[in-house]
């Protein structure tokens, strides 16, 4: 069974910094690419960060220039740096991957459970 544990978020100044880890474990044979989505009971889920599987990225908008995404494929992390933090980014940050097993080989996308992460003014 393919699982995915996020850690690092938590409580922030505006202003702060925070590094979010997202663990991938399971029958992996390779992972494909890998999100950061997140979500607050007034909007739906967004995706802010993105890494394809040769590294490239995307980002949303709001945070371009203060988050980077990054990865380990040796080690099946996923990174959020997330810099200059403001309150507007107060939120549930859920990790996405998607995740070729070593029986079947098929591609199949994963979530973890979300990390918090709470930024006052």
């Amino acid at each position: 069974q393919v699982q995915l544990v996020e850690s690092g978020g938590g409580l922030v100044q505006a202003g702060g910094s925070l590094r979010l880890s997202c663990a991938v474990s399971g029958s992996i044979l390779r992972l494909d690419s890998m999100a950061w989505y997140r979500q607050t009971p007034e909007k739906e889920r967004e995706l802010v960060a993105g890494i394809f599987g040769g590294g490239s990225t995307k980002y949303a908008d709001s945070v371009k220039g203060r988050f980077t995404i990054s990865r380990d494929n040796t080690k099946n992390m996923v990174y959020l740096q997330m810099n200059s933090l403001k309150p507007e980014d107060t939120a549930v940050y859920s990790c996405n991957a998607g995740v070729i097993d070593t029986v079947l080989r098929v591609l199949s996308y994963y979530w973890g459970q979300g990390t918090q992460v709470t930024v006052s003014s």
